[in-house]
């Protein structure tokens, strides 16, 4: 039997106010944030100790520019993925949340753009200097669609099939 068989009707949503909305939304988004903020400060103090190893000296200028890139997309990241922390301290008590969120909410994004960038490049980098075989922007590239697959493609996919219209 269909769904829109039943005679019973199902609610969505949720009875809220728009600040217990605000407050349900800024947890969930502060807890997304922790898993982001984690991986992102590992790889990039990895990517900092890189160029005090004597390695670094013997790369090729290329390789050397990709690193750089790496370290500055990697502090982006950072910035952008601890900047909704700094964002509640500063407006807390100031009656803003709802505004808030959806600022942390943008900054979280950008912040898992710039990660994905950052993965990305540590990963070329890497691979090009374990192997200078020519199959390395391949399976970089091969990575970069599965991060686009589980980040955003999966998810996408799933918001428009499963959100009522």
């Amino acid at each position: 039997m269909a769904d829109s068989d039943h005679s019973v009707t199902r609610t969505r949503g949720r009875n809220e106010t728009e600040e217990e909305r605000a407050d349900r939304m800024w947890q969930e988004l502060i807890q997304e944030v922790r898993v982001a903020q984690m991986g992102v400060q590992i790889l990039f103090g990895f990517l900092l100790t890189v160029v005090f190893t004597p390695i670094y000296r013997q790369l090729a200028d290329s390789d050397q520019a990709i690193y750089i890139v790496t370290v500055v997309l990697g502090a982006a990241a950072t910035g952008a993925l601890i900047g909704p922390v700094s964002l509640h301290r500063i407006v807390s008590g100031r009656r803003v949340k709802p505004q808030a969120v959806q600022l942390a909410s943008r900054l979280t994004h950008v912040g898992l753009v710039l990660l994905l960038a950052t993965m990305t490049c540590s990963l070329l980098l890497i691979l090009r200097v374990a192997t200078h075989d020519p199959y390395v922007p391949w399976l970089v590239t091969g990575i970069l669609l599965w991060y686009l697959l589980c980040w955003y493609a999966l998810p996408f996919w799933t918001r428009h099939r499963h959100t009522s219209r």
